[in-house]
């Protein structure tokens, strides 16, 4: 299996730097092989032939339909990042949400 690229959309804020950090950390604990990367939301579409999950951070809500528009031509699942887990910058549970979208699409 190839490696699965997520990226996390968000303003720019170390926080999503953080929460990408625990979600490898998490799937090194599961033995997933999955990368994270946040970027500003103004980079979403140069990442689009590359990524398998978009996640967006929950101040992005009203980006929710520009991004879905974006990623669901290509299969790629999207979800926003529950303010909890996003402000407790929980990478198990961030994970769920991603290991949930790709058993969803058939990709794990």
């Amino acid at each position: 299996m190839k490696k699965l690229f997520v990226l996390l959309a968000c303003s720019g804020g170390m926080s999503s730097g953080f929460l990408a950090n625990n979600i490898r950390k998490a799937a090194k604990k599961r033995n997933l092989e999955i990368d994270v990367v946040a970027r500003s939301e103004f980079e979403v579409e140069g990442y689009l032939d590359q990524i398998d999950v978009l996640l967006y951070a929950p101040h992005l809500k009203y980006l929710e339909n520009e991004f879905k528009a974006k990623c669901d031509p290509k299969g790629i699942p999207v979800s926003i990042i529950e303010q909890a887990v996003y402000g407790m910058i929980d990478g198990e549970k961030c994970l769920d949400i991603i290991v949930s979208l790709l058993e969803r699409k058939g990709k794990l």
